[in-house]
């Protein structure tokens, strides 16, 4: 006995679909339930979801706030102590990065200072935060930016 074998919906609370347009004697057929003519007769007839009965919409109404910078970088951050997984004296660039699980996606990476870091390492990126830059120095390290 199998679960599909067994389960079945109780008789009569499953209805078959409406069949519109299926001719005059189907009692949806000629306009398919549509009426005579109108907006809502046509194809791609009715109003939008914005739509407020001829008023300005809601969105209209509203003052447009804030500032969008098309010029804005968006960086992908990396912790000084993120990189402390990583071997004494290892290059690390994005690469080595990615492959630990520390960025994802195609996104320049930028090194900030939270954590600390025991042992040197050469760390190339696109950006530093200045106490990144300290911390990597500090221990013995090389920031090199990409």
């Amino acid at each position: 006995m199998e679960l599909h074998e067994v389960l079945k919906p109780v008789p009569g609370s499953v209805r078959k679909p409406k069949r519109k347009g299926q001719g005059l004697g189907s009692g949806t057929g000629k306009t398919a339930g549509r009426g005579h003519k109108g907006q809502k007769a046509r194809a791609g007839g009715g109003k939008g979801p914005g739509f407020e009965g001829g008023q300005t919409k809601l969105v209209r109404r509203l003052p447009k706030r804030g500032f969008k910078n098309i010029f804005r970088v968006d960086y992908a951050p990396v912790n000084v102590g993120d990189l402390a997984r990583f071997p004494e004296g290892a290059e690390i660039g994005p690469e080595e990065m990615a492959g630990a699980g520390l960025i994802k996606g195609n996104r320049p990476v930028k090194v900030l200072g939270h954590g600390d870091l025991g042992k040197p390492l050469t760390v190339k990126a696109h950006a530093f935060s200045a106490r990144a830059m300290e911390k990597i120095q500090a221990s013995g390290g090389k920031a090199e930016v990409i």
